[in-house]
């Protein structure tokens, strides 16, 4: 396989992995590698104690499968990821930070209805 045909074959897992509906998991490692490679990502900040984030998981995962290809969603467990949590003076959880093109253009606080939620992506699109 030449240099040319590896590019093609990670460029097609991206995409793959870009438009398949499934929630990234990130870390303090990988968070910039990830809002950098996909156009729009929307971070869903969480905690494990945290009773309303585990309210909105299902919309989350809800929502990377109906914007698939649109928008990639993402997990930030943010006691394991304190780094990315300060960078982004995140106060409060759930907290969804969006990005567009690498930069944060926005960000959602609070465990929000789903049509709220689509509502202020819509504002993003």
């Amino acid at each position: 396989m030449d240099e040319l045909d590896e590019i093609r074959k990670k460029k097609m897992e991206s995409l793959r992995t870009m438009t398949s509906g499934e929630v990234l998991v990130l870390t303090d490692a990988n968070l910039a590698e990830t809002v950098n490679k996909y156009p729009f990502v929307v971070v869903d900040c969480w905690a494990e104690w945290c009773g309303p984030c585990k309210m909105i998981a299902p919309i989350i995962e809800e929502l990377a499968r109906e914007y698939a290809g649109r928008i990639t969603f993402a997990k930030l467990n943010i006691d394991e990821n304190m780094n990315a949590a300060m960078n982004y003076q995140i106060s409060a959880i759930p907290t969804m930070l969006v990005f567009r093109g690498g930069a944060m253009t926005g960000q959602i606080v609070g465990a929000l209805p789903k049509p709220h939620i689509e509502q202020k992506l819509q504002e993003y699109l």
